[in-house]
């Protein structure tokens, strides 16, 4: 499966941002996904996971309540909601897919898109 996220851009501290994430072929349907992000000097780090079915959702404690995971079977899609956005949110976000094993592990998963830069400004 090949991933195409988009959606990122310049931002001000606590406003909003919904990334998404487009996905070919027919397995789509089938995989767990999630959202990862890379900011500058440290490492990729989770962010949010969806269940194939969307009625598991995910999230890492930096960003519960304020992120939200959904995706759209129908439209090989899946989206990342970003809400109250803060400086520290800068980075690059990931949507990966089809993880083997826990799905907190960026090196479990097998297919990753290519991200897009989102930069929150205070």
């Amino acid at each position: 499966v090949q991933l195409q996220a988009s959606g990122g851009g310049p931002v001000q501290a606590g406003g909003s941002l919904r990334l998404s994430c487009a996905a070919s072929g027919r397995a789509f349907s089938t995989y767990r996904m999630g959202w990862f992000r890379q900011a500058p000097g440290k490492e990729r780090e989770f962010v949010a996971a969806i269940s194939a079915t969307g009625n598991s959702l995910y999230f890492a404690n930096s960003v519960e309540g304020r992120f939200t995971i959904s995706r759209d079977n129908s439209r090989n899609t899946m989206y990342l909601q970003m809400n109250s956005l803060k400086p520290e949110d800068t980075a690059v976000y990931y949507c990966a897919a089809h993880p083997s094993g826990g799905i907190y592990a960026a090196d479990n998963y097998h297919f990753w898109g290519q991200g897009t830069q989102v930069t929150v400004s205070s």
